[in-house]
């Protein structure tokens, strides 16, 4: 290869070098879906240090000035309330509905902000606004109550209301700091949930704001063993808000 060949090869490799780090990052999946439901789906990572991937579904013309921010549990991910039809739902109904994927699940990388509870609350409050979440309402089924839990006794003056699904973590709080709440409240369970649900409606209870609704034939995860009656209860309550 000749001194000329071999500068015009250096250059070429140079170029695609600034090239590729000049390139943006993936962009924002945004596409129209469901024939002519005027929703917007998007889905990508939040932009803070620990990014978090999300998937939202929201109508062009919000109805309901409430986003619904729905977690999920231990073997589950945000996908889960997209093919549970959630998303969908919910965007018909007018309101905004945004899934995350907790750290350490789906797309989200571990974090080591949520190896505490405070580091979880934190996380929490910093996606919710990274993402412009007005009039909160919070799904926390099972796992995801180690992050709802502490971040609604420390900032429950931000969400419209709370649905704990058999929760973790209740345990970890004292009736003192759950009647310090004046979030409304939708306890949701599985009547065959005999674990964790018992444990956390005794706890959940001490909430002053709170009403109960139990799905017959379902166990811990009731959103999946009966979706219609758990979509009914979750609509009911949210279009009943204050």
């Amino acid at each position: 290869m000749s001194r000329y060949q071999a500068a015009l090869l250096g250059l070429g490799l140079l170029f695609m070098l600034l090239l590729y780090i000049g390139l943006p990052g993936p962009p924002e999946r945004t596409s129209q879906l469901w024939g002519d439901l005027n929703s917007t789906v998007l889905s990508g990572f939040t932009p803070g240090s620990s990014p978090i991937f999300y998937r939202e579904v929201r109508p062009l013309h919000q109805a309901r000035r409430v986003d619904v921010v729905l977690l999920h549990g231990k073997a589950f991910n945000s996908r889960t309330w997209e093919q549970l039809g959630t998303l969908k739902l919910l965007s018909q109904r007018g309101y905004r509905a945004v899934a995350l994927d907790l750290p350490g699940f789906g797309n989200s990388a571990p974090s080591e902000e949520a190896s505490s509870e405070a580091g979880r609350a934190e996380l929490l409050a910093r996606v919710l606004q990274e993402l412009g979440v007005q009039n909160g309402v919070l799904v926390s089924p099972s796992l995801s109550g180690r992050y709802a839990l502490p971040f609604l006794t420390r900032s429950h003056h931000q969400l419209r209301g709370f649905v704990p699904i058999a929760p973790t973590s209740t345990q970890n709080y004292t009736q003192e700091q759950l009647r310090a709440v004046t979030t409304p409240t939708l306890i949701l369970y599985g009547e065959l949930d005999h674990g964790l649900a018992r444990e956390s409606l005794r706890q959940l209870r001490h909430l002053p704001k709170h009403s109960v609704v139990k799905l017959h034939n379902a166990g811990h995860a009731c959103y999946l063993h009966q979706p219609q009656d758990f979509h009914r209860a979750l609509l009911s309550f949210l279009d009943h808000l204050p």
